[in-house]
């Protein structure tokens, strides 16, 4: 794997799922999952947002969701990010949308129904929004500065990702170019050290915003805003002096008796894999 392209969500349906079919009977569904959360504005004051997810499920996975997922459900997906492209048919512009495909699911929801909430336990019932990414800067980053002097940029990383087709058994590859807004003090220095061809890791949240065309169409962008982004493939001189170039071998203070006979045996304790935990004990 030269890359990596991960995102993982841990949100609520906004609507009934509605389960279609491909001509070749491969089941297909599309969840829109809710994610609140808070983020710190420009003034430094701390506020509550939702983001919206649109995320697609094939095969069995699909099957489930259209059984079990409905409007409220807690649901974790884990996926990867893919941007779809087209030509509008009317206008001749080129469109794209970017969603997340997913890997895996899993349901959250207690058979007997959600929890309540406890009250002032905004940590521990936060969602996920969570994106991970390693591959190569596309372009040089630009720093710019807003109206409230923040310093901000966008970093443009371009992953790869190959599969084989199982109708064909042909090798295809896949690219994604992915934007990465980095702010603060953190855009600073990636400006003064990351170039094009740098091959970096980030971490963020998955954004998607909405703006106008000068036609005044209204079109989407999807974007990862950066908590974490390094660099890769450069020295440490912490991990060095940990470096050994020749295999040594393990020290033993015992001495080996050579005049033991071949046949000795050691006695090993005997391991019970039975678990402590009955069936009766577990929640669901």
């Amino acid at each position: 794997m030269f890359s990596l392209n991960r995102v993982h969500i841990i949100g609520y349906q906004t609507e009934p799922v509605s389960p279609r079919q491909t001509p070749s009977g491969t089941s297909v569904v599309d969840l829109n999952l809710v994610v609140p959360y808070s983020f710190k504005a420009e003034s430094g004051d701390m506020l509550d947002g939702k983001g919206f997810h649109t995320v697609t499920l094939w095969g069995p996975m699909a099957d489930v969701a259209g059984r079990f997922v409905k409007p409220g459900s807690h649901v974790f997906v884990a996926g990867r990010l893919q941007t779809d492209s087209w030509e509008d048919e009317k206008t001749g512009e080129k469109r794209s949308k970017t969603k997340m495909v997913a890997l895996d699911m899993i349901l959250l929801d207690p058979k007997d129904g959600q929890l309540a909430a406890p009250a002032n336990a905004k940590s521990i019932t936060n969602n996920l929004n969570r994106a991970d990414i390693i591959g190569h800067v596309t372009r040089d980053p630009e720093l710019r500065t807003t109206t409230g002097g923040v310093q901000v940029l966008t970093l443009g990383v371009a992953t790869n990702e190959k599969w084989k087709d199982k109708s064909t058994n042909e090798l295809k590859e896949r690219s994604e170019f992915h934007n990465v807004v980095i702010w603060g003090a953190l855009a600073q220095e990636v400006t003064s050290n990351i170039k094009k061809g740098n091959r970096v890791f980030v971490s963020g949240r998955v954004q998607t915003r909405s703006w106008e065309t000068k036609d005044g169409h209204k079109r989407y962008t999807t974007e990862v805003i950066a908590d974490s982004v390094l660099l890769l493939g450069v020295k440490n001189s912490v991990a060095e002096t940990s470096f050994r170039a020749d295999a040594r071998p393990a020290r033993s203070d015992a001495k080996s008796d050579d005049s033991a006979p071949a046949s000795a045996s050691v006695e090993v304790p005997e391991i019970a894999y039975a678990s402590e935990i009955k069936a009766e004990d577990l929640p669901f």
